[in-house]
């Protein structure tokens, strides 16, 4: 029986590299997307001819009632799951603290922090059971760096993601359940469009002490290789991928 993992936000970027590595190492796969369907669509594609069932769910997790209805769903078609990729968030235009909103602020925490502690809990009340699972949170280097006069309120929302993985690995490490997160770095995907950049990655990349931006899918291997019996004695604690930034 293939193991089943749920990776949120799956539809570009991270997400999909991630779903895509997954289904040829042997995962089903339930897969969240907000506002891209046709994303989604073309990466449930690919997982099913690698061999993979997949289901594709429409989610917004900053949406308590959408969580609760993804997972009713994966109880239906899969009836358990061993992994989750907690993936989804979002970021705003590059801002300085002084312009941030109060809207901007309530509306990247509920997508960031509050959906993502609500996927991990989701999950956790299923490997519970099973005595065994794996959660990945997506964090960022910017959780360190802070991302001044550009992101200050998305490195904020990760460095929450760092603590909260730390918290829950320590409550869970008994139940048989691992829980990591991993920070990428400078990685070649859309977000830095969405953030009004969408040359970030190119243009900063050779700052990096590898002198280049990095890929979703190195940040996938990764991901999968801590979701893997080879990680079996890591948990706790943050992975930096970021070329050594």
């Amino acid at each position: 029986m293939r193991p089943v993992c749920l990776i949120t936000g799956a539809s570009a970027g991270i997400g999909a590299a991630c779903a895509r590595l997954a289904a040829r190492r042997g995962y089903d796969l339930a897969l969240t997307y907000n506002t891209d369907p046709k994303g989604a669509q073309a990466v449930a594609q690919d997982a099913q001819e690698a061999g993979a069932k997949t289901l594709i769910l429409q989610a917004d997790v900053a949406d308590p009632a959408a969580i609760d209805a993804l997972y009713a769903r994966i109880d239906t078609t899969f009836g358990r799951l061993d992994a989750l990729i907690n993936n989804a968030g979002i970021v705003g235009q590059t801002a300085r603290v002084t312009d941030l909103t109060h809207d901007r602020l309530r509306q990247i925490f509920d997508v960031n922090v509050i959906g993502a502690i609500l996927v991990a809990q989701g999950a956790v009340n299923r490997m519970e059971p099973q005595g065994t699972g794996v959660i990945i949170n997506i964090s960022s280097v910017a959780a360190r760096l802070g991302s001044a006069n550009q992101y200050v309120d998305y490195a904020a929302t990760k460095g929450a993601i760092d603590t909260f993985t730390k918290g829950l690995s320590d409550e869970v490490a008994p139940k048989g359940i691992r829980v990591m997160a991993l920070a990428p770095g400078l990685i070649e995907t859309d977000i830095h469009e969405k953030g009004g950049e969408p040359g970030r990655a190119a243009r900063l990349g050779g700052s990096t002490p590898m002198g280049r931006a990095g890929t979703a899918d190195e940040i996938a291997h990764a991901v999968l290789w801590l979701m893997s019996d080879e990680a079996s004695y890591v948990t706790g604690s943050t992975l930096n991928v970021s070329g050594g930034r």
